[in-house]
């Protein structure tokens, strides 16, 4: 009998609680994105790049300007040579953003003209449940 509430209540739990991914799928799932998202930087896809983008990335910069910005930016560097993750932190919070799920994510890349630069590009977690880019810097 007891063994019969045990189930019934795990049971309950289990179809009423809401399923949260833990910080690990989260910088999962926003890598996968942001790979997908640097590829289209990678061939010159600009005009993609920013219908790829969140929300609050499209309201900070007009899609003429963010390919304006990163042709200026990207096409002295070269082609990509290699990409390596240095670091994907989750975070709850960022400077001057309002609350909600990000990843940071670093990456060492090598550029045909820049060897070493730093990629940094900002995940969010968007209204509709999917990771996209709402930050993106190269030093």
């Amino acid at each position: 009998m007891l063994r019969a509430i045990a189930v019934t209540i795990s049971t309950f739990f289990l179809l009423v609680m809401p399923a949260y991914p833990t910080e690990g799928e989260a910088v999962s799932k926003s890598q996968e994105a942001a790979s997908a998202w640097l590829a289209l930087t990678d061939t010159g896809k600009y005009a993609q790049s920013w219908d790829a983008a969140a929300l609050s990335f499209k309201t900070a910069i007009t899609k003429s300007d963010w390919e304006k910005a990163l042709e200026s930016v990207r096409s002295p560097l070269g082609t990509m040579k290699s990409r390596k993750l240095k670091t994907a932190t989750f975070t709850l919070t960022l400077p001057d953003a309002p609350a909600g799920e990000y990843v940071v994510i670093q990456y060492s890349t090598d550029f045909e003209n820049k060897a070493s630069a730093i990629e940094t590009v900002t995940m969010t977690l968007d209204k509709d449940g999917f990771w996209r880019v709402s930050g993106y810097f190269i030093k």
